[in-house]
């Protein structure tokens, strides 16, 4: 299940620092918990110590993460949704991705000057958001052009019923308004993100990019209580990074990150954080497969069925689908062994109509 999400943001806020963390991470991994694809792309592990816990009790050959791609989207400017900029370009690339992170400058700097000349998290997020929103405003005013008269003359009722969900969508947007925020039944919601793939539907996280010194004492962080304030109205999340520590902590060797982490009064990464973040901000989940050869950690989506979640392995697990043998992560911690787990009759057989649940270790049987 390929995963993406879209990093945003004014220029010089520090975006391209956090992806240059996203992307140095995989120096001197022994697995490739990150890997660069192209100059905008990076893949990062989800990171999980229960794949951790179960590959140091079965000792397998492999571990396999699950994970999330992030696609860097060029700084944008006023006037992006028009064109100014690289906007217009890569505003096409982020309507690919699932969920947007939305890097917002935090920290004062006499040496990286602010593209408007003053640092206001408020004024940049505004910019961000009226710029996606125009872009958006763009794309339904194109479908209203072809679907309006079907609509209005012929009564077609296709053609009635996207009109019943792009009008809304319009008065919004050309209020500068995201789409998430229209007032639409759930099936309409729907619809609307898997047919119109508008930016401002999709789930947002904004990261703070604070100064060193903020970041060991955020409550008195002026700017990230600004930022705060706006995802509070917008229902969204908030995680303060500082994207200089990120990347200094990219290029060290896993001990010393956590000493360092340590030092900070942190336990884990803000870039862990933004993983986890985005990853429950999309309503994944993960289940996993263990043996001798490899421990491997999938990701699914919350409700899916057991014969939906074998279709991730293979297409031919889904199509030949028998039964799983499923136990729980809580289950194997309290056992320590499958052979203990069976005596104790924690081991369970699951049909076709089974939600999988987070955190389920499974085998599939098939036939083809």
């Amino acid at each position: 299940m390929s995963l993406k999400a879209g990093i945003v943001g004014l220029p010089n806020v520090g975006k391209s620092t956090l992806f240059n963390a996203i992307t140095n991470s995989h120096v001197e991994a022994a697995n490739y918990p990150f890997a660069t694809i192209n100059p905008n792309t990076g893949v990062v592990n989800v990171p999980d110590e229960r794949l951790d816990f179960l590959t140091s009790l079965f000792n397998p050959k492999k571990r396999i993460a699950a994970t999330f791609e992030f696609y860097d989207i060029a700084g944008l400017v006023r006037g992006a949704s028009k064109g100014e900029g690289l906007g217009n370009q890569f505003l096409g690339h982020i309507r690919e991705c699932d969920a947007i992170v939305e890097v917002v400058r935090c920290f004062d700097s006499s040496e990286i000057i602010h593209v408007d000349e003053s640092v206001d998290p408020k004024r940049d997020i505004e910019t961000i958001n009226l710029e996606l929103a125009m872009a958006d405003l763009a794309t339904v005013e194109k479908r209203i052009a072809a679907v309006g008269n079907k609509a209005r003359v012929n009564k077609d009722k296709e053609s009635l019923y996207e009109m019943s969900v792009l009008t809304p969508l319009k008065a919004l947007l050309e209020q500068g308004e995201p789409a998430r925020k229209a007032n639409l039944k759930k099936e309409d919601y729907d619809f609307a993100f898997k047919n119109y793939h508008l930016l401002t539907l999709k789930p947002i996280i904004y990261v703070a990019n604070v100064s060193d010194s903020d970041y060991q004492d955020l409550d008195n962080c002026k700017y990230l209580n600004i930022v705060k304030e706006i995802a509070k109205s917008e229902n969204s999340q908030v995680i303060p990074i500082s994207c200089e520590i990120e990347y200094e902590l990219s290029s060290l060797p896993k001990e010393e990150r956590m000493e360092f982490l340590a030092s900070l009064g942190a336990k884990e990464s803000g870039l862990d954080k933004i993983i986890k973040a985005t990853y429950a901000l999309l309503d994944l989940k993960t289940f996993f497969t263990v043996g001798p050869d490899e421990c491997r950690a999938w990701t699914f989506h919350k409700g899916m069925l057991a014969p939906q979640c074998a279709g991730i392995i293979h297409t031919d697990f889904e199509k030949g689908f028998i039964k799983a043998e499923v136990y729980s992560y809580s289950d194997i911690v309290t056992y320590k062994s499958e052979n203990a787990l069976k005596e104790a009759g924690k081991l369970r057989m699951e049909g076709k109509t089974y939600e999988m649940q987070d955190g389920d270790i499974v085998f599939f049987r098939f036939n083809v």
